[in-house]
């Protein structure tokens, strides 16, 4: 299929987008540091005086649910509420949807401010969408291919994009002309070192921050994050260097090596899930 959806790869370096992270305690520094190879500009600002204001000047949102707290829960929606304002896009990534009742409880009420976009693994979608009950824990039970129609009714329902990554990526988009995206880019090394989904989620914000188009931005997120993967694998076997040779290839990367590493198509018929 056309890959032109790699052009939002140079904008994001183009424009350094500032990207405010609410996200969990494990994670912080990995996204952080994710955020800064592909050529954003993160900012870890959580708590609630602050958030709704600076994300009213942030380029993108970025609301991960991993270790939430009662403070970090206020932060969300004051973040969610100052970038709804302002117009700027956000990211729902569900951690551990289905599986735990208060913060699912959580990830249903901020819906109704309609993200831009949704990414988490098929379990979690699955469970987002009402239509199952969630992994185990943050780790999906579920094939990718199980969440296409989740995903579209999440969509429908949302508005936003739906990312869902595995050992195939999908991204489904809703709407008069629904859209879903199969994406093969990555590896499965990216499953035993913590942080690279979590770390996804925020590069997907970066992305949405730069590019006008949010279907062709989340495909190109999934697909820098997923070929960095594969690059990385051909490095290191171990998890503690193939982590160091990852992050090295998100900051190398071009749009042209991107390309050559992926197989993408789309996916037909979907007037009758959609």
């Amino acid at each position: 299929m056309d890959c032109s959806f790699l052009r939002s790869h140079g904008a994001v370096r183009d424009t350094a987008p500032l990207i405010q992270c609410l996200t969990n305690k494990v994670v912080s520094n990995i996204s952080a540091n994710a955020l800064l190879a592909i050529g954003a500009s993160p900012a870890m600002v959580d708590t609630p005086g602050e958030s709704r204001s600076f994300a009213q000047t942030a380029s993108g949102v970025l609301i991960n649910c991993g270790t939430p707290n009662n403070e970090q829960y206020i932060g969300m929606r004051e973040a969610i509420a100052g970038a709804t304002t302002a117009g700027n896009p956000w990211v729902l990534d569900p951690v551990g949807a289905g599986g735990l009742h208060e913060r699912t409880e959580f990830m249903h009420e901020v819906l109704l401010q309609r993200p831009t976009a949704i990414r988490g693994n098929a379990s979690e979608i699955i469970a987002l969408a009402g239509t199952g009950v969630g992994g185990r824990g943050v780790e999906s039970t579920d094939g990718v291919e199980a969440a296409l129609e989740p995903a579209l009714k999440l969509s429908r329902e949302t508005g936003a994009i739906i990312g869902v990554s595995g050992p195939t990526d999908l991204i489904v988009q809703a709407g008069e002309s629904p859209r879903a995206i199969s994406l093969e880019s990555g590896h499965p090394m990216l499953q035993k070192v913590i942080g690279t989904g979590c770390s996804l989620g925020a590069i997907c914000t970066a992305y949405l921050a730069a590019w006008e188009d949010p279907f062709a931005a989340i495909i190109a997120a999934h697909a820098h994050v997923g070929v960095a993967g594969s690059v990385a694998a051909e490095k290191s076997t171990a998890p503690g260097s193939f982590a160091v040779a990852w992050l090295d290839a998100l900051h190398e990367l071009s749009p042209a090596a991107i390309e050559k590493r992926i197989s993408a198509s789309e996916i037909a018929d979907l007037a009758g899930l959609a």
